[in-house]
């Protein structure tokens, strides 16, 4: 598995544990990732670069996520999904050296491997909304 892809799973398994436990802050975050054992070293690097990002801007991708989720509050969703959606929407308005159409894809099979069988098409369609507003009109493949 590549070295980005190892670091966006351990990255969800961390923002997993900080959803859900209060007791945990970000001074946590090199501690969890250390504990995942991640290898290769720039995987557990990626990983931690993409918990301090989520959590730095997490108001504004939560926001972000609200205006795009149709039908669906944060508080709604399965907290797999809402994490991977918070890594998603943090690469595609935070990384622009990251190809949206591999931030995608990359959540869409995290959803389909840790969530629910309806999962990645939910992924799907948010993280596509936020491609699509945030893109130029030649980015989101209109002449």
């Amino acid at each position: 598995m590549r070295a980005r892809t190892l670091g966006r799973e351990a990255a969800l398994k961390v923002l997993y544990q900080l959803d859900l436990r209060s007791d945990l802050d970000d001074g946590a975050i090199d501690e969890l990732v250390e504990g995942l054992e991640v290898r290769p070293p720039d995987a557990a690097e990626f990983a931690k670069s993409l918990v301090r990002g989520v959590r730095r801007h997490q108001e504004a991708i939560d926001a972000e996520l609200a205006t795009v989720a149709r039908n669906w509050t944060l508080e709604r969703m399965a907290v797999i999904d809402r994490n991977i959606l918070r890594i998603g929407a943090y690469e595609l308005l935070h990384e622009p050296d990251i190809p949206a159409a591999v931030t995608i894809d990359e959540a869409v099979n995290m959803a389909k491997a840790y969530s629910t069988k309806d999962s990645g098409a939910f992924v799907n369609g948010i993280l596509d909304r936020i491609h699509q507003r945030r893109a130029t009109p030649a980015e989101a493949g209109e002449p």
